[in-house]
């Protein structure tokens, strides 16, 4: 049996990843999406051949059931391609989107843990557009640090700076960086500091929208002048897409003379609770209401909340357009069954009983939903690293580890093809329930 050709399949795949190398057009991940598209086509096109190729690599049965069901999988394996190519798509998406909402998820997580290093975390506003009116004075933070069951006091100053006319003000934190690659979720390690500079460090997304590289000077727009800094290293942020700078606060304050501070974080002593100190923080303002408090199980709850939350959706994208693939599947293979009535007759006239006839049929499915599966399993591994490495950095400014769940992704796979398998088998039951006679009369 002659191989089907592979060179349309693959050259498909060869564009998808070209593109994917891409870079964003007008801030758009543009050619990343034509990338996804091309690598959907591309797995399409090649099932054939893989089919013919595990098909391949199976012995020929010595008992006549799956015989037939191997040898008519062999040589109607191009109708593979119209029969389970709605399953092979719709499984690369559902994979795609679980491996990068996974990825996205542990990422976060990860990032939570190094962000929210402190028990208590407390400020006096929403936004830090709010933080020019609403701050804490310095008084307050050493009134805190001296509570009981507080053991240490870390006060941040969160304020916005606007970096260029034409884009959204960037978020300024200045809080205590005396060990950086502790307090901030730091890519790689950071530069040395001179002695006497001003040292800073920039989320993903002060380099992707403003350039900035590793040992660059920027300036900051502080004061009547500009404050010159040089960028020591860049750090993951996921709560600010449009771009952040850390400066240690001492160097802020002595630079800018702005003691204010409307960011508090609190660890609490031995013994001591949560709800405690809440309540001895609120008492020392004249207006509890001035201070919103959380602790950090409360904030990483929230924040995994709002994750899932907002990715919920995709849960049910993957569930129709698994629905989608097994429809697709079911309308090819009920064609096909009808158009081969007469085949089943001739089997029933040689003895197979109705279940027989289903079985082959099933074991047909089976191999093109085989090979169906691995395809679109790999497919959907190679649009996750576009989409993890490639359209997220180009539309949200960030990055993150690739994670493959395993267990997920093994039982998506299995529910698919054991879907398929079944669909193939009840759509054979109606043709096969046919009169033998009837079916082979039209020959007549």
């Amino acid at each position: 049996v002659l191989a089907p050709p592979a060179w349309p399949g693959l050259a498909l795949l060869g564009a998808g990843a070209a593109l994917a190398f891409a870079p964003a057009i007008g801030g758009l991940p543009l050619a990343a999406y034509g990338a996804v598209a091309a690598l959907l086509f591309g797995g399409v096109a090649l099932v054939p051949a893989v089919v013919h190729a595990l098909l391949a690599l199976l012995p020929t049965p010595r008992t006549a059931l799956p015989l037939l069901a191997l040898q008519r999988a062999r040589y109607q394996r191009r109708t593979a391609t119209a029969a389970v190519a709605g399953v092979v798509a719709s499984l690369a998406l559902s994979v795609a989107l679980t491996v990068m909402v996974t990825s996205f998820r542990d990422a976060v997580s990860a990032w939570l843990d190094t962000v929210l290093p402190a028990d208590l975390y407390a400020r006096s506003a929403a936004s830090p557009d709010a933080g020019d009116q609403a701050w804490l004075a310095p008084g307050f933070v050493a009134a805190a640090a001296r509570l009981p069951g507080v053991q240490r006091v870390a006060a941040s100053r969160v304020t916005s700076l606007q970096l260029a006319p034409d884009r959204p003000a960037v978020t300024l934190i200045a809080r205590d960086l005396a060990h950086p690659d502790r307090a901030l979720p730091l890519l790689d390690v950071p530069l040395a500091p001179a002695p006497g500079e001003v040292r800073v460090y920039v989320s993903e997304a002060m380099v992707s929208l403003y350039g900035t590289r590793v040992g660059q000077d920027i300036a900051l727009p502080l004061g009547s002048a500009p404050l010159h800094a040089r960028v020591l290293g860049v750090w993951r942020d996921y709560a600010r897409q449009f771009g952040a700078v850390a400066i240690d606060a001492t160097a802020y304050r002595r630079l800018t003379g702005d003691a204010r501070v409307n960011d508090l974080a609190i660890w609490l002593a031995p013994g001591a609770t949560a709800a405690e100190v809440q309540a001895r923080l609120r008492a020392l303002l004249p207006d509890p209401a001035m201070l919103d408090l959380a602790s950090t199980g409360e904030l990483r709850a929230l924040s995994l909340r709002i994750f899932d939350r907002s990715f919920a959706v995709t849960y049910y994208l993957q569930a129709v357009a698994i629905a989608i693939g097994l429809v697709g599947i079911a309308a090819s293979l009920s064609a096909q069954v009808l158009a081969r009535r007469k085949e089943f007759g001739l089997l029933a006239h040689l003895g197979l009983t109705r279940g027989q006839v289903v079985a082959i049929v099933a074991g047909e499915g089976a191999a093109w939903m085989a090979a169906g599966t691995l395809v679109g399993l790999l497919l959907g591994i190679a649009v996750s690293l576009v989409l993890v490495f490639v359209v997220n950095p180009q539309s949200f400014h960030w990055t993150m580890p690739l994670v493959l769940p395993a267990l997920r992704l093994a039982l998506l796979c299995g529910a698919v093809f054991g879907a398929g398998v079944a669909t193939a088998a009840f759509g054979a039951r109606r043709a096969a329930g046919r009169s033998a006679v009837l079916s082979v009369k039209e020959d007549w």
